[in-house]
């Protein structure tokens, strides 16, 4: 058997989406799963031992290309797939399979793609109100209930991946890591103020823990606020920008524990099994919690929250600003004790 996954074009969603692929190894025991892909989130695909081969989907956001997609979906007929999950709700994610001609497209009704998507399931926000959950259903029949518990999603860091790692970036790893990732690509709304940071980083460095700061080049203007803002002598180092997102697993891999916003790397150091300390403001930890254990979900849950917007509609963002760094600390030593 071999099946396609069209897979989100978010790293967190794409994290989240990983029980599903447990599922269909479970219930298929040969099965070849591939999985077409953004560039940008490949690398987490990777390091999923359900996933065979990552094919490259060119394709930005909103980027139709009708032309394009049906070359790449010519070329996808000769591998012979015999089933597709369609992940995405959009219309245009489920023209690839379609053109390609896999016998059984699989997903949810989305953006009425009758004929496109053939086996098709219906939301039941209610059923199914966790987005791993929703990814998870596609594994049953439509129409039957979804067994609990999910699997939880494990990405790989293996000790030769986070040697060349740490080589790469230049330093070994410290005795005492914490990692903050301080960015949030959605938007503001979801990122904790970098002066919280900042308080949280010193009290740590009174602590004897070496702060390192990891995200995108888009993080970084934030991330220098936080280094330009600390003690200097106990600064953290700044590593957005300077490392791929897969160099980027293997430091989250190393952290004594993490620090972060509802984000992508925010999933990945769930999935890594990290000790995780998780600020949510405007988004739901209903919605799209860390799938771990080891994952403390910090929220101040006020009537005006979750909005689910990119920047606060009160202006006032109480929901992280009010979020007082004594709060995280203790729940960072928490982790140190345990």
């Amino acid at each position: 058997m071999k099946a396609l996954i069209v897979a989100p074009s978010w790293i967190g969603d794409t994290v989240l989406a990983q029980p599903l692929f447990m599922r269909l190894h479970q219930r298929t025991p040969d099965l070849q799963l591939d999985a077409l892909a953004p560039r940008w989130v490949a690398p987490v695909l990777e390091r999923m031992p359900e996933i065979a081969q990552v094919v490259d989907s060119p394709f930005t956001h909103g980027e139709l290309s009708l032309k394009a997609r049906h070359r790449l979906a010519r070329e996808l007929a000769q591998r012979g797939y015999q089933r597709a999950y369609v992940l995405p709700n959009s219309l245009k994610s489920a023209l690839i399979p379609f053109f390609a001609d896999i016998p059984e497209r699989i997903g949810f009704i989305g953006e009425k793609r009758y004929g496109l998507i053939n086996q098709r399931h219906v939301l039941d926000k209610l059923l199914v109100p966790q987005m791993a959950e929703r990814f998870a259903q596609l594994a049953e029949a439509p129409g039957e209930p979804l067994p609990r518990p999910l699997p939880l999603p494990r990405l790989t860091s293996s000790s030769e991946q986070a040697a060349a790692t740490l080589a790469a970036i230049g330093g070994d790893r410290p005795e005492k890591l914490a990692i903050f990732c301080p960015g949030a690509e959605y938007g503001p709304a979801k990122r904790w103020p970098a002066r919280h940071f900042v308080t949280l980083a010193d009290a740590l460095a009174e602590r004897a823990y070496a702060v390192w700061l990891l995200g995108s080049a888009k993080d970084r203007p934030i991330a220098e606020q936080i280094v330009s803002q600390a003690r200097p002598a106990t600064a953290p180092r700044n590593l957005c920008g300077e490392t791929s997102l897969a160099q980027a697993i293997d430091v989250l891999a190393a952290a004594s524990f993490v620090v972060c916003n509802d984000s992508g790397l925010m999933h990945v150091a769930a999935a890594l099994g990290r000790p995780l300390i998780a600020v949510y403001g405007s988004s739901s930890p209903g919605f799209t919690p860390p799938l771990s254990p080891r994952a403390q979900v910090i929220s101040l849950q006020l009537s005006c929250s979750p909005c689910f917007k990119r920047e606060c509609p009160l202006q006032h963002l109480d929901c992280l600003n009010k979020l007082e760094p004594q709060r995280v600390l203790d729940a960072c030593l928490s982790e140190s004790r345990a």
